[in-house]
């Protein structure tokens, strides 16, 4: 193996040759060693780096804060917010086009469209907000006020916030039902959530399918009046986020299977994991494009 000097280190890194012995010194570079008073540095060696130094965003967690921070356009952030909004307000009836939702995102005006409910235009940019949340709070342990808080922002604005029984960020005062099947009275929903968050978050490490558990769980709660679709895909997509796990969007392709799986979690569970895996795969597709890891 060849070696360099402190001096060709130092121009070499373009830094000074007291840097370099301060590296060698404090055992930075691996494989330097002093012969009398010179150190003897590997040619291949990269240049440490500095504590204070900013390395550039690895994971989507840290490329999403840093693309948010910056606002970044045409970037992965964009995408989510964009695809995530679009297809989450898709399946609950929103119609809305994909173009129509991502020039909102991109200039928060409407553009030349007709006939189209104020509702799904508030709510999609509502929703830009909830995705913002959950970047913020992805790796906070999820909350009642953190569901709350995502309800509240989905429904600020809308129609049903000027309804006086409908309780915006606060849980459902009426009985309701999804796809048919009853769900948690009202008079019971605070006392199960406490006791599904309580359960949920006595692990620290999720695997994809203890999240699902607590998917299925929240949805037949159904704790809010509307939005429980919405918001408890926002959640799926922040524990995901939190755990290291590659998120996912359920699509329209994919709405079929997902509301299958749901309905028969209790019977097969492999119905929703496999849709999921599915979502999975076509969301690393935007990650390699990115280049980021998973």
């Amino acid at each position: 193996m060849k070696y360099l000097s402190v001096a060709e280190c130092a121009k070499k890194w373009n830094i000074s040759e007291r840097s370099v012995r301060n590296y060698c010194a404090q055992g930075k570079i691996e494989g330097a060693f002093l012969t009398s008073k010179t150190w003897n540095i590997p040619e291949n060696t990269e240049k440490p780096r500095r504590s204070n130094e900013k390395r550039a965003p690895r994971t989507l967690l840290e490329v999403l804060k840093c693309e948010k921070d910056s606002k970044l356009s045409g970037g992965i952030y964009h995408k989510v917010q964009v695809d995530l909004t679009y297809n989450s307000n898709h399946i609950e009836g929103s119609r809305l086009t994909h173009d129509q939702t991502r020039y909102i995102f991109e200039t928060n005006t409407i553009g030349q469209v007709q006939s189209i409910k104020v509702d799904d235009v508030v709510e999609t940019a509502n929703h830009f907000r909830c995705i913002d949340i959950i970047i913020e709070n992805a790796k906070k342990t999820l909350s009642e006020a953190l569901i709350k808080e995502l309800h509240r922002t989905l429904k600020n604005g809308t129609t049903d916030s000027r309804k006086n029984w409908f309780a915006v960020g606060e849980y459902k005062r009426l009985p309701n039902q999804v796809g048919g099947n009853e769900t948690t009275q009202p008079e019971n929903v605070a006392s199960e959530m406490k006791a599904l968050l309580a359960s949920y978050n006595a692990t620290k490490t999720k695997t994809l399918d203890e999240i699902l558990e607590f998917h299925h769980a929240f949805e037949s709660i159904h704790p809010f009046q509307d939005g429980n679709g919405r918001v408890g895909r926002l959640i799926l997509f922040k524990e995901c986020l939190r755990n290291n796990i590659v998120p996912f969007i359920i699509d329209e392709e994919l709405k079929f299977f997902y509301y299958r799986g749901l309905s028969e979690w209790n019977n097969e569970r492999g119905y929703l994991h496999d849709t999921c895996l599915m979502a999975q795969d076509k969301f690393k597709l935007y990650l390699d494009y990115f280049k980021i890891e998973y």
